[in-house]
């Protein structure tokens, strides 16, 4: 018997004998969980965009208060000369 003649072998008899039983709440129990799994996604999309919006809403208090496009002001003042 070569490679596939044995494979073909398996398959039939993995065919031939007979289904397991499924459980009776195997599709209450699926949509338990995909309700499960899609809550928890929607509160960690939730979470992320609070958390972004909190972040531009910090880096917009923080750019009102320093307003790091104006140049400072100098402490020194030029000298005086010709007076």
């Amino acid at each position: 018997m070569n490679r596939h003649e044995r494979k073909e072998d398996e398959v039939r008899r993995l065919l031939s004998a007979g289904h397991p039983q499924v459980p009776a709440d195997l599709a209450a129990r699926a949509v338990a969980r995909g309700t499960r799994l899609l809550r928890r996604d929607r509160a960690l999309r939730r979470t992320g965009w609070t958390l972004l919006s909190l972040a531009v809403l910090a880096f917009l208090v923080w750019a009102s208060v320093t307003r790091p496009w104006e140049v400072p002001p100098t402490d020194v003042t030029p000298p005086l000369e010709g007076w």
